[in-house]
């Protein structure tokens, strides 16, 4: 083998992939078929750290420390533990002049409710058409399969990344990756470069908005339904409020336009979403209290405390308008999510040569987008790591019947393993 140039290392790989193509599927059907909701990993995550030990990986599995992480500028505080929801982090050691790199995925999911609106089990990890159904099938343990039968076809091939190369699957990125992919970071581990197969549709992101987490809260004054005229209803007031960042929502819009989030979204650079709305306890009094909870995103060149300060002075200004709201102030609190807008520099080396290197497999260089949701790429910056998410296609992420294309698994695999062996280099084993 020592006389194989890349060509020939890759021929063979990608031939070992197409061999491993049924395996691939039935461990991903597997994967989907574990409930991996954030706050309840652990089970997947044995399932993953099992793989990677039949690998023969050095594998790292920890539990975050809160003490280690809840400081750093980028933390976001959820409501859990990080008790029994461990990282798994695969390494391959080797040389210090060969470059590394680390391939991530995230292995929790968001919840599947309302279930009933579901034509397959969310949990079935059923195909029909090439398509594979399930909560995470898409986002993103079709990527996470890849990221695993990309390195296992390069060990099985007989050969090894030159470089080191860093194999994570961590927890917690849906709310905000504070006890996964910034632990990993914090542990120490980091490289030259950081893949990430997000649901990309086979694009390569580069950037994503900023997003920040709000709650909205509105007192009324209770009264009995039969003398409701007597009271003030919460809820009335509150939908002065919602109306309001509805407009909110348009105006920035418009105000706010950025082509790559753009081309990711269907022409909005940003979002205002009320995500929940809650008010009153019984239908015969007077709503005495009402909430709402909104995500807010923002594009690259705003800063988060600019954006919070409209928000409020939106809600001040609905305020003054309003003889009760006026005496009784809504209260805002910041909660949650929160991160600034995070952009690679396409032209940075790492990402040029993502490009070069994918372009044979999928005939042309991939689109560069930008994407409009958070990505645990954001920490990168920090840890001197640059990265980008490419991965596979599918639709119905964090909706009903969630699906990703088993072709595209495949192809984001081969991709991955070919980036591996043009950026790592290679050994024979």
């Amino acid at each position: 083998m020592k006389n194989l140039d890349s060509e020939k290392v890759i021929k063979k790989i990608f031939e070992e992939i197409d061999r491993e193509k049924e395996e691939m599927v039935s461990t991903a059907r597997q994967l989907v078929r574990i409930p991996s909701l954030v706050g309840k990993e652990l089970a997947a995550q044995k399932f993953i750290e099992g793989k990677l030990k039949e690998m023969g990986l050095k594998v790292d599995t920890f539990e975050a420390k809160l003490e280690e992480v809840k400081d750093h500028e980028t933390f976001i505080q959820v409501p859990y533990s990080f008790e029994n929801r461990p990282n798994v982090v695969g390494i391959l050691e080797g040389s210090p002049q060969a470059r590394s790199l680390i391939i991530n995925g995230h292995v929790d999911v968001v919840s599947p409710e309302p279930v009933d609106r579901w034509t397959f089990d969310p949990w079935g990890g059923e195909i029909r058409d090439g398509k594979l159904y399930g909560r995470g099938a898409l986002d993103m343990k079709g990527g996470l399969i890849a990221n695993l039968f990309a390195l296992k076809a390069i060990l099985k091939s007989g050969f090894k990344p030159k470089g080191k190369l860093i194999w994570e699957s961590v927890v917690e990125e849906e709310a905000g990756g504070g006890g996964g992919a910034l632990a990993c970071f914090s542990r120490g581990y980091k490289a030259d470069g950081m893949f990430i197969p997000e649901p990309s549709s086979e694009k390569l992101w580069v950037q994503h908005n900023g997003i920040l987490y709000f709650r909205v809260r509105v007192v009324g004054k209770t009264a009995h339904a039969a003398l409701s005229h007597t009271g003030v209803n919460a809820i009335g007031k509150m939908n002065k409020i919602h109306d309001a960042l509805l407009a909110l929502d348009e105006k920035r819009a418009k105000e706010h336009p950025y082509p790559l989030l753009e081309k990711a979204s269907g022409g909005r650079s940003c979002n205002l979403n009320i995500g929940t709305y809650h008010a009153g306890d019984w239908a015969s009094s007077v709503a005495g209290m009402a909430t709402m909870e909104c995500r807010i995103g923002f594009i690259p060149g705003e800063k988060g405390k600019d954006v919070k300060k409209e928000v409020e002075e939106i809600i001040a200004r609905v305020a003054q308008g309003d003889p009760w709201l006026r005496e009784h102030p809504p209260a805002v609190e910041w909660y949650g999510w929160h991160t600034e807008p995070w952009v690679q520099d396409e032209k940075h080396p790492f990402v040029q040569a993502f490009l070069k290197s994918a372009a044979p497999v999928l005939g042309k260089a991939p689109d560069i987008r930008g994407f409009t949701g958070g990505l645990d790429t954001r920490f990168g910056p920090y840890f001197g790591t640059p990265g980008f998410v490419f991965g596979p296609k599918g639709d119905r992420f964090h909706g009903p019947d969630e699906y990703v294309e088993i072709d595209s698994i495949q192809t984001v695999t081969r991709v991955l393993a070919k980036f591996v062996i043009d950026w790592c280099g290679w050994d024979a084993l």
